[in-house]
């Protein structure tokens, strides 16, 4: 039988990422999308013509439901949320309901079908907000310290009592950094990957960053998705932290990213205090080791490799006029 997955957030960096993984392991991929943003199916380039777009908002409880009763998918990914952090604090409410309004509906939605759906929500480390250890685990105290991150926390424990209370197959994935050339350039590694290319090819005098000694728990958006379909394979419903386990500076991006192009990043880069945020002192890294016992996983991608792919990817795009350097002063961090 060939199974349906269900993919809310399928235009996003993980959309394309899972829906690829998907694809090739035989399933049958749908995307919901609002009408009016179907366009940016475009993101998905050669997959866009091998998923199922449904157009649906959201926020409309009825039309999930009946989307899911046409569908009656063997798994649904929950991706949906901002792209983007720090915007949260622009729309706490509209970030509260797209990402715990959407996935009470769908889990609402799976429970008064009473179909065998296996539902994965995507949870983050922005949960843990202002920890007092480090590494975080699936034990580790949820602090958050924005208004995404509180969503977030808000719509995990909607999914716990789904599971617990109603006895679904529901599960989420606390995940940590993970990052691609499909990441959108106001994402710092994105930021430095495409100023590097672009000094390279002379596109661009300097980069202007923050601090240079945050850290962060940097891997591959590729491995990350591998984790997500593993949770939905195992016999019992859990949740898992995914993550490298291992911190990198911005000074260590910076440094991998310019020398990956063979440049000496001490010529280029100018920190600015504008750029600075006020909680980079947070610690954040995983401990993933209950994925590594329970999912066998574990990342494949080093950071080094990563920052040097989205750095050799930002080149070509450069080189080909397929992205201009434009703006790249702008760019927050």
């Amino acid at each position: 039988m060939v199974k349906t997955a269900l993919i809310t957030g399928i235009t996003g960096q993980d959309g394309y990422y899972l829906s690829r993984l998907l694809l090739k392991q035989g399933y049958r991929v749908a995307g919901l999308m609002p009408p009016q943003r179907q366009a940016s199916l475009a993101r998905l380039g050669e997959l866009a013509n091998e998923i199922k777009v449904c157009a649906v908002d959201l926020t409309d409880a009825p039309g999930l439901l009946a989307v899911v009763e046409q569908l009656q998918p063997q798994e649904i990914y929950n991706l949906a949320a901002p792209s983007f952090v720090p915007d949260s604090w622009n729309d706490p409410l509209g970030t509260l309901d797209l990402v715990t309004g959407t996935a009470t509906r769908l889990l609402a939605a799976v429970r008064q079908l009473g179909i065998d759906t296996r539902f994965y929500q995507a949870s983050s480390s922005e949960m843990f907000g202002k920890v007092d250890c480090s590494p975080q685990d699936e034990d580790t105290p949820f602090r958050p310290m924005n208004p995404y991150a509180a969503a977030k926390v808000h719509a995990h424990w909607t999914m716990v009592h789904h599971r617990q209370r109603y006895g679904l197959f529901a599960c989420s994935g606390i995940l940590y950094n993970h990052e691609s050339s499909r990441r959108p350039p106001a994402f710092v590694t994105r930021k430095v990957s495409l100023a590097a290319a672009a000094i390279k090819l002379g596109l661009s005098q300097n980069l202007e960053m923050g601090n240079l000694d945050a850290k962060r728990d940097w891997g591959y958006a590729g491995d990350h998705v591998k984790a997500m379909w593993r949770m939905l394979q195992v016999d019992q419903p859990e949740d898992y932290v995914i993550g490298t386990g291992e911190l990198h500076s911005v000074r260590q991006l910076v440094t991998t990213a310019f020398e990956s192009v063979g440049l000496d990043w001490t010529r280029y880069v100018v920190v600015d205090p504008k750029f600075l945020r006020p909680d980079e002192h947070f610690q954040l890294v995983a401990n993933p080791a209950k994925a590594k016992r329970n999912l066998e996983w574990e990342p494949q991608v080093s950071f080094e490799v990563l920052i040097e792919k989205m750095v050799l990817k930002d080149l070509e795009r450069l080189q080909s006029g397929a992205i201009s350097a434009s703006g790249l002063r702008q760019i927050p961090h």
